[in-house]
């Protein structure tokens, strides 16, 4: 059964003394990491590693109030191995955020989408091996099930080569897991800022792809304690999938907006009517804990004997996980997000 989780029952680590790596940390999920970590934790060093100036910059000042002194911002592209390399020196964990995320310009951008996206997972892999770094976490999309677009099938390859690393580093450190979850309700990007700006401008309709759509969302707070307990729980190899609720897209737009009339404009480019997050083929390989599914490599570094769960259960034959089946957030659900995501 799917629900609202505002914080999942997995302890996280102890980062303390850690030196923690952040790729794409200028970015929503970036700073709400490093926020969270810099509040709970005394690291030894966080390093945001991006390649806009402007925005490390912005976020140098508006985290001058907190415990910033561990804090290096480090100009830089996951395309750049050596770069990577250099970042990475002397770090025991990688959060890699970075990547090309927008689905439209993705199919209008392939080779940019690649060489980020898939060949910067190459890198990020590459370069954690070579510096000895402890532990490795990519964030995924509910799009790489089953991948309808280019954004899609890019972080399902990315998701293979993070797995696959772990045949690289053996027995010996890094050790490689995803976090697969749906859209971040607030982040740059999401729908739900662009509603709000037609809002704020004083639109006549608000334009939606289909009435029928849903899409899993999640909070930024949910999405850092989600990978935070992920990296406790991480033996290397798995995929974590949060049990979360999805919403009707036309239900979002009435919690926004409920006194404009919404316009059906059709689906666009590379766009799913639902997203799916574990596929029936997946559900053979895939464990239910209490507050996330965990799909298991069906690799030979694997062995089920060691690489426990507490409470962990296979799910049944034939199980998916979709927005469509997955429990619905009502009016009243989404509107209590959004004050979240305000506040």
């Amino acid at each position: 059964m799917t629900q609202n989780i505002d914080q999942f029952d997995t302890p996280w680590p102890n980062l303390n003394g850690k030196s923690i790596m952040v790729t794409g940390g200028t970015g929503s999920f970036g700073k709400a990491f490093i926020r969270t970590v810099l509040e709970k934790f005394t690291p030894k060093k966080v390093i945001i590693f991006s390649r806009d100036e402007l925005k490390q910059y912005e976020m140098e000042q508006e985290f001058s109030c907190l415990n910033s002194k561990c804090l290096r911002y480090f100009i830089g592209d996951v395309r750049d191995m050596d770069r990577l390399e250099m970042a990475m020196r002397d770090v025991h964990v990688v959060i890699h955020a970075a990547a090309l995320k927008h689905v439209p310009a993705a199919e209008y951008n392939p080779f940019e989408c690649i060489h980020t996206n898939v060949i910067g997972a190459e890198n990020v892999v590459k370069a954690a091996l070579r510096c000895g770094v402890e532990r490795v976490i990519a964030l995924s999309t509910d799009k790489a099930a089953s991948p309808l677009n280019l954004y899609g099938a890019s972080k399902l390859a990315s998701d293979k080569i993070f797995i696959a690393g772990n045949f690289l580093s053996a027995a010996s450190k890094p050790r490689f897991s995803v976090v697969r979850y749906g859209n971040v309700m607030g982040s740059r990007g999401s729908v739900v800022p662009f509603f709000e700006k037609l809002v704020a401008d004083g639109a006549d309709y608000i334009p939606i792809t289909d009435p029928r759509m849903t899409r899993f969302w999640i909070t930024l707070n949910q999405g850092v304690n989600f990978v935070l307990s992920s990296l406790s729980l991480m033996h290397g190899g798995e995929i974590f999938v949060p049990k979360i609720s999805s919403t009707l897209i036309s239900d979002l737009a009435v919690a926004i907006a409920p006194n404009i009339p919404t316009k059906v404009i059709g689906i666009r480019p590379g766009e799913k009517l639902h997203e799916v997050m574990i596929t029936t083929d997946d559900a053979r390989n895939t464990l239910a804990l209490p507050d996330r599914y965990v799909i298991t490599p069906s690799l030979t570094f694997w062995d089920p004997k060691h690489h426990t769960f507490d409470e962990a259960e296979p799910v049944s034959d034939g199980f998916s996980f979709s927005s469509d089946t997955a429990s619905i957030i009502d009016e009243a659900g989404i509107k209590k997000m959004l004050l979240e995501v305000r506040s």
